[in-house]
């Protein structure tokens, strides 16, 4: 099918065209809103009959399409929509005379976003490449202001995309990446509290682009000042991410002194908040609990020979009590929700109606909680149920083979007497793994893609806010949060293959830091007196485990990840066994899944209990629409 009409355009068109008039009376809310309009006045235009003026629009409209991802040299443009095999534009669907018209038309176009999208869609698609093309773009970034609302309306990704490109060019760029780095250290130094998160973007974009260092004392004590406003006005969330910024800038600075007082500062927000929330008129001492853990995860990631000389061991050791305290208060206010079991055909249309038309959080919410979980005291109960009505089928031993014709496992068979006794137990654990298997591929068919599907087709989603997510959930260890928020966000692209990946490795290390911080031992010492730390299915045979985690996760952590009776998914992984289709698979799915589950639900169960101000979390999220 034939995407534009099938005429010639020139210049001359474009210049007699309405493109400005278009864009200029869209809401200028990023390129979206200059796709939307361009879109709808191209068609318009075409149902006239001005097929022209149609294609031009059109192929502007094409180019505002795509979701600008900076980070990636070869593939910054992403479609913005993807349905089934459908798909919005991407830069290939160009054709070569349509690179040539952008070519032509781009220095007559004095808007700086859309001269600087055609100018980078050049540069990237002309070969060879024109790196005045790039200059080009570059120039045209720098010059879309530096200020709160541009920058939440696709400023950010410009700015940073000049910057990347400035570094792809080198020494061709000219002066141009020091010009950026005095803009945003100018913006930075002007900039008020009453910009709110503003000032800590512009920190962030300095930092992941190694820029500003010469400003790092500066940078740091400004950031420091506004941590402490918040902090006194009991702001504890913006508090926090300024303290947690201007520690990482002292640390450049070299004034480690000043880094660890900022971090200390930092964790005792976590304690201050905590003791907010059981003061509160809705006091949670889960919340309180999870608060608690949040400032030892800060107060840890300060070195040793720091937390000596700061007492900060003295200080944990206080703080791991008040935990303690409040985790065994929390059990009284658990609860369950169980819901009945319903037909497939009508659990897929529930599963799309449970998500469809919330806006972004409360969509995420909806499917990070679409399906239940396993419940094991369920699953346990059918097992016994199924071996007992078949009981010839596990009356003798088998072998469990891998694709490559390996025995990976062997499981004995029933011995008379009581199904509860040890060797018994061990029929009954690999029934139940071989249950949990078949209720995956029903729950990601029935419950998890479903659902997925519409939470794609009807948001925007980025990587920096499942970043956010992961940095606030008590689950996610410090200074893993861009791991596990960029893991999540890969799922969100279908990409299951780099989310598992990413994901498998996280997930140890979680589940190791969450014993460790409980007080257990991960580790093993060795004939040599060597101590190592112990992997994944070390750790959830460990009844601590599920002292920590809870019996169902725990069965879940071993059952998905780590037995080779199930999907054995973290020794595959780590041995290299797992093919492309093995990583899409309904067990990837879920796993990707179950971690959203994990990490979200921490991150929504704190926001929501916490009391925290809308304008606050808001800002931090940034959500899409």
């Amino acid at each position: 099918m034939q995407r534009y009409p099938d005429t010639n355009v020139t210049v001359e068109d474009f210049l007699r065209s309405a493109w400005k008039k278009v864009i200029d009376t869209s809401d200028r809310d990023g390129y979206a809103s200059m796709w939307t309009s361009l879109s709808r006045a191209a068609q318009i235009a075409i149902q006239d009959g001005d097929l022209t003026e149609g294609k031009i629009l059109l192929l502007l409209a094409d180019a505002c399409s795509m979701m600008l991802s900076p980070e990636s040299p070869n593939e910054p443009f992403k479609p913005f929509m993807v349905i089934g095999n459908a798909r919005s534009s991407l830069p290939e669907d160009f054709q070569e005379v349509d690179v040539t018209f952008f070519g032509q038309i781009a220095q007559e176009i004095d808007d700086p976003w859309l001269r600087g999208r055609l100018a980078d869609l050049i540069w990237l698609l002309r070969i060879p490449k024109d790196p005045k093309y790039a200059l080009m773009a570059i120039d045209a970034y720098r010059t879309i202001p530096l200020e709160a609302e541009a920058w939440l309306r696709d400023g950010r990704e410009c700015w940073q995309r000049a910057i990347k490109l400035s570094l792809t060019l080198g020494s061709g760029a000219g002066e141009r990446l020091k010009d950026l780095e005095q803009d945003i250290i100018t913006a930075f130094e002007t900039a008020t509290k009453d910009d709110g998160f503003f000032l800590l973007w512009l920190s962030e974009l300095l930092e992941s682009n190694t820029l500003g260092g010469e400003n790092s004392t500066r940078v740091a004590n400004k950031l420091l000042l506004f941590a402490q406003s918040f902090d006194r006005e009991e702001r504890f969330h913006p508090a926090r991410l300024f303290f947690n910024s201007s520690a990482s800038w002292f640390k450049r600075a070299r004034n480690f002194e000043k880094s660890t007082e900022a971090t200390i500062s930092a964790a005792e927000t976590w304690v201050k908040e905590a003791a907010q929330r059981l003061s509160s008129t809705l006091p949670s001492n889960a919340v309180a609990a999870s608060f608690y853990e949040n400032a030892i995860q800060t107060f840890r990631s300060i070195p040793r020979k720091e937390r000596a000389l700061s007492g900060v061991q003295e200080r944990i050791d206080e703080v791991h009590l008040l935990m303690k305290e409040a985790g065994e208060k929390a059990l009284n206010e658990m609860g369950r929700i169980r819901s009945d079991s319903i037909d497939i055909t009508a659990i897929v249309e529930s599963s799309r109606n449970a998500v469809r038309g919330k806006d972004t959080i409360a969509a995420i919410a909806a499917l990070a909680n679409i399906f239940s979980g396993t419940r094991v005291v369920q699953l346990r109960k059918r097992s016994k149920e199924m071996i007992n009505a078949y009981p010839l089928q596990r009356l003798f031993s088998s072998s469990h083979l891998a694709s490559d014709g390996r025995v990976i496992a062997k499981r004995p068979g029933v011995r008379p007497g009581d199904m509860d006794s040890h060797e018994n137990q061990i029929i009954v654990w690999s029934e139940m793994v071989k249950l949990y298997g078949w209720d995956l591929g029903v729950i990601v068919q029935a419950f998890i893609l479903p659902a997925l599907n519409v939470v794609i087709l009807e948001h925007r989603l980025r990587e920096r806010d499942f970043v956010v997510f992961a940095g606030e959930s008590p689950i996610v260890p410090v200074g893993r949060e861009r791991l596990f928020g960029k893991a999540l966000y890969l799922g969100f692209e279908r990409d299951f293959a780099g989310a598992l990946h990413l994901l498998i490795p996280q997930i140890e290390n979680m589940v190791r830091w969450h014993l460790k911080v409980a007080g257990f031992k991960t580790t093993n010492l060795d004939s040599e007196g060597i101590e190592n730390e112990n992997g994944l299915s070390t750790l959830v045979d460990l009844p601590a485990t599920a002292e920590v985690f809870g019996e169902d996760l725990a069965f879940e952590l071993k059952a998905l990840f780590c037995d080779p009776l199930g999907p054995n998914l973290r020794n595959e992984l780590a041995h290299g066994l797992l093919s492309d289709d093995a990583c899409n698979s309904p067990f990837s799915i879920y796993a990707w899944w179950l971690c959203l589950r994990i990490v979200f639900n921490a991150f929504w169960n704190t926001k929501r209990n916490s009391g925290t101000r809308k304008e606050d979390v808001g800002a931090e999220e940034d959500e899409p629409q």
